[in-house]
């Protein structure tokens, strides 16, 4: 089944880190440990994908025109770039979501790549049947990424270590984990990881 894995990153950019426009507390420090699971992904060949918000300058997603947010990566600024330290693979498929300014674009299902082909579509394509999740924030993308993926039929394992959340309300980030518990994800850290995949 491990050759059916892949490992999925959600929006470790730079707005989204300390610092940022929508900074997740503490969110940069979960990108060493993320680069580990980049290890263990690319040593036994396994797929890296990368999603990340690439929003409009305009969208319904942003506080100024009626949504919940700041702005915060809009398309091809600073802000939108993936954090310096995370170590990205040459070969990372870069999955762009949040571009329909009537969306608010959380899940990587609702990306594409830079040729347009859905999430959904490059994982049948490439026959991958099990996502590794990790990333931020645990109670907004992460969550949908987690049950959207579920919904498609795939096994979800979280990153419990190489997640953070924005918990407007402190309660936010444990709601998501059991929400994803209780719909069928499982839990598992760098260590366990390591002994799935005999490498790292």
């Amino acid at each position: 089944m491990i050759e059916k894995t892949a490992l999925l990153i959600v929006d470790v950019q730079n707005d989204f880190c300390p610092g940022g426009a929508l900074a997740v507390k503490d969110g940069d420090q979960i990108i060493p440990v993320l680069n580990k699971y980049i290890r263990i992904f690319t040593a036994t060949g396994l797929p890296v994908f990368c999603s990340r918000d690439w929003h409009p300058q305009q969208t319904s997603h942003f506080k100024k025109y009626g949504g919940t947010w700041p702005a915060h990566c809009v398309q091809n600024t600073p802000g939108a770039e993936f954090h310096p330290d995370l170590k990205i693979p040459e070969n990372t498929v870069i999955l762009s979501k949040g571009m329909d300014e009537k969306l608010e674009g959380y899940s990587a299902f609702q990306a594409q790549d830079n040729s347009g082909r859905m999430f959904d579509a490059i994982l049948k394509l490439t026959e991958i049947k099990v996502l590794f999740v990790g990333g931020l924030a645990t109670d907004y993308c992460v969550k949908s990424s987690a049950l959207d993926a579920l919904e498609h039929g795939y096994q979800v394992n979280i990153l419990t270590d190489a997640i953070k959340g924005v918990d407007l309300d402190p309660q936010d980030s444990q709601k998501a984990l059991d929400a994803m518990r209780t719909k069928g994800s499982r839990f598992i850290d760098l260590e366990q990881t390591r002994k799935l995949f005999g490498n790292g």
